[in-house]
């Protein structure tokens, strides 16, 4: 929201707590975060009418950023860690499994599309599917910790474990989510921003997490 105000763009943000909320406001982005297993079925539940209408927003090429139980719920199913399956929205065909070791460090990616992403990561779920991802793993665990990819990236939509957070370490992401918005919208180019700071933060942090070693952390019980 800041980088549209400082650009002159008007924003309304609408928080959804109903399908109504969604349907009658429309969206340019949308976000959904993430939560514990019980609090996110619930959510996914209340989500289940707007269903079709996210379908219909992903491949007309909204704007989409989804985190860690955001992203997990996009997919077909959540399996516990007693083999309990908790249905997802089914927006694209992929599932994630809990383990007990918790994957947990900060993570560095690089990406083709965006350069180097910085952030931190802790989720128990692996996430396992076949589209197109955020980037390399440089540093961490990524979707599961075997496969070294990190996150989903299809048409405008992101789907990431990358919480720590995300948009202020990676302005580029944030743009990119702006920018495709925009132009959707207006069918202008976006205009850039200043981002010396910006930059220099995200490589202090690259350079500060390079060569350090990530570790599985038990869950408490």
């Amino acid at each position: 929201m800041k980088r549209c105000e400082w650009r002159g763009i008007n924003v309304r943000v609408v928080e959804i707590k109903n399908p109504d909320d969604a349907k009658n406001s429309g969206c340019d982005i949308f976000m959904i975060g993430g939560g514990s297993d019980r609090e996110q079925a619930i959510a996914t539940k209340r989500l289940a009418p707007l269903v079709k209408e996210i379908k219909a927003w992903v491949e007309d090429g909204v704007s989409g950023l989804t985190i860690c139980g955001g992203y997990q719920f996009l997919g077909d199913y959540y399996e516990t860690k007693t083999g309990e399956k908790l249905t997802g929205m089914g927006i694209l065909p992929f599932y994630t499994k809990a383990e007990d070791s918790r994957l947990m460090t900060n993570i560095l990616v690089e990406s083709q599309t965006f350069g180097r992403i910085v952030g931190f990561e802790n989720h128990g779920g692996r996430t396992y599917h076949h589209f197109p991802t955020l980037g390399k793993v440089v540093n961490g665990f990524g979707n599961n910790g075997e496969s070294g990819e990190e996150g989903l990236h299809y048409h405008n939509l992101i789907g990431t474990y990358l919480h720590g957070p995300i948009l202020p370490k990676n302005s580029q992401i944030a743009d990119y989510l702006i920018g495709q918005a925009y132009e959707r919208k207006t069918g202008r180019k976006l205009e850039p921003l200043p981002d010396e700071m910006e930059k220099i933060a995200n490589q202090t942090v690259w350079e500060r997490f390079l060569n350090t070693k990530p570790t599985k952390y038990a869950n408490e019980r």
